[in-house]
C-alpha cells in the first residue's frame, strides 16, 4: 500500500506513527510505503555525532533512531518511508539497503540521470561537474523485531543551501544535488510515485 501523508509532514509525528505501526505488526500485517514532504529539519541518527551539525541556524535538530549520521529534510525533497517485514521478504539488512538504493537508481534512470553507489557510504550519488560524487538521495533505516522503518529521501527540486549547515551523512564537504540540477523537470508527486512504485514492485518480487 502506498499513501501520501499530509504536507508538510511533521517529522516527529511521522516517526512516532512509524514506530506504532511497526510495534503493532503481526506476520499478516501488509507492508506500506508512506510518501511525504517535510518542513525544514535536520535529523541525527542514533549514533550520529553532534559535531556534524555545523550551523543549524533556526532549523530544528531531531535525534532519531535510524542509522546514519546527520541529514536535512525540507521542501522539494520526497521521503519514502518503507515499512517492510524483512523476515517475510527473506532479506537481510545489507540486501535491503541495496534494494532501496536500486529503487532510487532505477527511478533516476527513468529521467536520464545516472545514479551510483559510493563504497562504504549508503545512499545514491551522481557525478558532479568537478568529477566528484554528489549525493542525491540519503538512506537511513531502523530494524525492530525483523521489520524495517524509516527509508530514503530523494532530492527533487529544493533549496540545497541548508546542507551547508551540516556535514551531510557525516562527510565533510560532501556535495549535494537534486534532480532539477541534473536536468530533470519532474514534480515532487511524480518522483515520489515513481520511487514508491519501484520499491513496492521490488518488494513483491524479492
Amino acid at each position: 500500500m502506498i499513501k501520501w501523508l499530509d504536507r508538510p509532514a511533521d517529522y516527529a509525528s511521522v516517526w512516532q506513527a512509524m514506530q506504532a505501526y511497526t510495534d503493532a505488526r503481526t506476520p499478516a500485517t501488509p507492508d506500506q510505503i508512506w510518501l511525504c514532504e517535510h518542513g525544514p529539519v535536520y535529523t541525527l541518527g542514533q549514533a550520529g555525532r553532534p559535531e556534524h551539525v555545523l550551523n543549524a541556524r533556526d532549523i530544528p535538530v531531531v535525534r532519531t533512531d535510524r542509522g546514519g549520521q546527520v541529514t536535512y529534510h525540507g521542501p522539494g525533497q520526497v521521503v519514502a518511508y518503507a515499512l517492510v517485514d524483512l523476515r517475510r521478504a527473506g532479506m537481510y539488512v545489507k540486501e535491503y539497503v541495496a534494494f532501496l538504493e536500486d529503487a532510487v537508481i532505477d527511478t533516476l534512470a527513468g529521467y536520464g540521470i545516472a545514479g551510483c553507489r559510493k563504497p562504504g557510504a549508503p545512499g545514491v550519488y551522481v557525478a558532479a561537474r568537478d568529477g566528484q560524487l554528489a549525493k542525491i538521495a540519503a538512506l537511513g533505516i531502523k530494524i525492530r523485531s525483523g521489520c524495517a522503518y524509516h527509508g530514503v529521501a530523494l532530492n527533487v527540486d529544493m533549496d540545497l543551501s541548508p546542507f551547508s549547515g551540516i556535514n551531510p551523512c557525516g562527510y565533510e564537504n560532501l556535495q549535494t544535488v537534486d534532480m532539477s540540477g541534473c536536468g530533470a523537470r519532474v514534480g515532487l508527486e511524480e518522483a515520489g510515485e515513481q520511487l514508491a512504485a519501484r520499491i513496492a514492485r521490488m518488494a513483491r518480487h524479492g
